[in-house]
């Protein structure tokens, strides 16, 4: 099966979308399948680039925002576009933006079918510039969505319960297929359990890009109301456009001797995630905007008991397992008591770590991929 993939910036560091599309990619080719990538250029290295290679497009008056966010979009070159789209036995677009737009419909007007996976919301993208609560905004850029890009397809991967009832909500026309973008299993490096040194603070990490969705200030302010807070050292693992001031906001609790360690922030590749995790007291989630949230799930396999926000729009919530992982998004006081209950209890903490690190098992690429390789073929034979 020739299979292309479609994405604006499929080599971006940092970014959990392009990550995601890489791993994909990978996974699909070990299983035999041919894949090509229609992208922009790979302006990390020189190699590798894309199969079929787009100009860079650079958005107006936004197009620092849309970098400090890890991302790039790709100029629209019909000849490229359709030189790839004759290659494929089916097309895969991973954004609902402008090439997959033109894509779709080179891709019809061949005779192409076309899938798609639903990546993000609209509010990914509207928080950046605090639109995120514009209700009336974000869901007129769904149905534009809608129309525009995935009622061009026949099948969408859903990646949680959550999107599936959106789009249906939305009355997408598409078959919605209920798929996981997949973790890599991964060994548990956790240390064996053992008591917990007064003299040493408790690590509570949080991962992810700093930004507004991701809602790291919620954390900040719960250190305000628990109790253990001259005990915690917080850990944000990620870089993003809040970056200076969500540090700001940190180190300003240090200066206020609300909690004795200053903050640390540093960004990792995916083992530095992995050790980061197996070292970890609790994982913190504050996202109120999130399709899957892989990195909770990377996390968890660490077997570090997770905290996760609950919201209209975060779907990683599901993951949680004990309602002492989950908070109210938003809501600083109940974080803080989550995160008291559990370095109140740390032999359930242990216990819970260990389901929780059982429970990605659900959640192996591989269980993915061959979910995905049925919906492409389903896809062709209809």
């Amino acid at each position: 099966m020739k299979i292309l993939f479609v994405v604006n910036n499929y080599y971006a560091s940092g970014n959990g979308l392009s990550a995601s599309a890489r791993r994909t990619v990978q996974y699909l080719r070990e299983a035999g399948q041919d894949v090509r990538v229609l992208s922009g250029r790979n302006h990390e290295a020189e190699t590798p680039q894309p199969d079929y290679v787009l100009g860079d497009f650079h958005v107006p008056v936004f197009d620092g925002l849309v970098q400090s966010n890890g991302y790039k979009f790709a100029r629209t070159d019909i000849l490229t576009i359709r030189k790839a789209v004759m290659w494929a036995d089916v097309v895969h677009l991973e954004e609902p933006f402008i090439i997959q737009m033109v894509t779709a419909r080179i891709a019809k007007l061949h005779g192409v079918p076309c899938t798609a996976t639903y990546h993000l919301h609209p509010e990914n993208l509207f928080c950046a510039i605090n639109l995120g609560e514009w209700k009336f905004l974000n869901e007129n850029m769904l149905r534009a969505w809608r129309d525009l890009v995935f009622d061009h397809c026949s099948d969408i991967q859903c990646p949680t319960e959550n999107v599936m009832e959106r789009l249906q909500k939305f009355g997408f026309k598409a078959r919605l297929h209920l798929i996981s973008n997949g973790i890599i299993p991964d060994a548990n490096i956790r240390p064996a359990a053992k008591a917990q040194d007064p003299s040493k603070p408790f690590l509570v990490v949080c991962i992810g890009r700093l930004s507004v969705e991701k809602d790291q200030p919620t954390l900040l302010e719960a250190m305000k109301y628990s109790r253990y807070a001259d005990r915690i050292q917080l850990y944000f693992a990620g870089r993003g456009p809040e970056a200076d001031a969500i540090e700001e906001k940190a180190h300003k609790l240090y200066e206020d001797g609300i909690v004795k360690y200053d903050p640390i922030f540093r960004f990792h590749d995916r083992d530095g995630l992995r050790k980061l995790a197996a070292k970890a007291d609790l994982y913190i989630h504050c996202a109120t905007v999130e399709v899957e949230g892989l990195s909770a799930l990377e996390a968890l396999q660490q077997g570090v008991v997770p905290v996760i926000a609950k919201g209209e729009l975060t779907a990683t919530s599901q993951f949680a397992l004990d309602e002492h992982s989950l908070f109210p998004a938003k809501d600083p006081e109940e974080l803080a008591a989550c995160i008291d209950y559990w370095l109140d209890n740390p032999t359930e903490r242990e216990e819970m770590g260990e389901r929780y690190a059982e429970s990605t098992e659900d959640y192996d690429i591989h269980k993915s991929i061959a979910a995905l390789i049925d919906m492409f073929q389903s896809a062709i034979e209809s």
